[in-house]
């Protein structure tokens, strides 16, 4: 998905036809428009759900993102247990803890820019777990492309008893629906994005990758 513009601008600057400039005009505008869906979105990231935007500073942003994620919880989808998910990111109770994380940077930022921060489950949920695994990706709303990939693997600690503890029936429960909605939001996404390819493809098939196509230099 992240180099469609510059296949884009290599046909619009070889040479199309009306027809064909305004197909490659409304990709661009779904390109962007959604780009932060067809990017993340496409992977599973719920990005109406869990994003979360910070100002570039290079430190905590997987950290920052993932209270926001369990923030969401509390604020917008399991508001019955509203104090239990706030909770989770202090150390009243049960509450998460940072057992590892793993970082794969792809792209070096600089400033200025803003990044968007999304969190999804690794996998389904497990009744008798104590942890569970965190995907994250991280954009440059500036580049508009991935910047890093992180896995946190985070564990459920009751800080009253000074022990890990088994994830709650509430977390469970939620846990299910949205690894239920990553995959929809995958399917779903990932069907757009494939029908962008195609349309790209399409357009570089009858521009400069046409058996005998030459370049349009213009009039003299």
């Amino acid at each position: 998905m992240e180099n469609l513009r510059s296949r884009l601008g290599k046909c619009i600057i070889f040479g199309l036809k009306p027809a064909q400039v305004d197909e490659a005009g409304a990709i661009l505008r779904v390109l962007a428009r959604e780009w932060r869906e067809l990017l993340a979105g496409s992977e599973g990231f719920l990005v109406g759900f869990n994003g979360h935007v910070n100002n570039t500073r290079y430190i905590r942003y997987a950290e920052s993102g993932r209270v926001n994620w369990a923030q969401n919880y509390a604020k917008y989808h399991d508001t019955a247990h509203r104090k239990e998910w706030e909770d989770l990111c202090t150390s009243r109770g049960n509450g998460m803890i940072l057992r590892s994380i793993k970082t794969d940077f792809k792209f070096p930022m600089s400033w200025p820019d803003r990044v968007s921060v999304y969190h999804k489950l690794h996998s389904p949920p497990s009744n008798a777990a104590d942890s569970f695994t965190l995907d994250v990706l991280i954009l440059s709303e500036r580049h508009q492309r991935i910047v890093a990939r992180c896995v946190e693997e985070i564990v459920v600690y009751n800080y009253r008893r000074g022990e890990k503890t088994s994830l709650q029936p509430f977390m469970l429960e939620q846990f299910g629906q949205t690894w239920r909605d990553q995959e929809k939001a995958k399917r779903e996404n990932g069907t757009k994005a494939s029908e962008l390819v195609e349309r790209v493809e399409c357009l570089e098939k009858n521009s400069w990758n046409r058996e005998g196509a030459v370049e349009d230099t213009g009039s003299s």
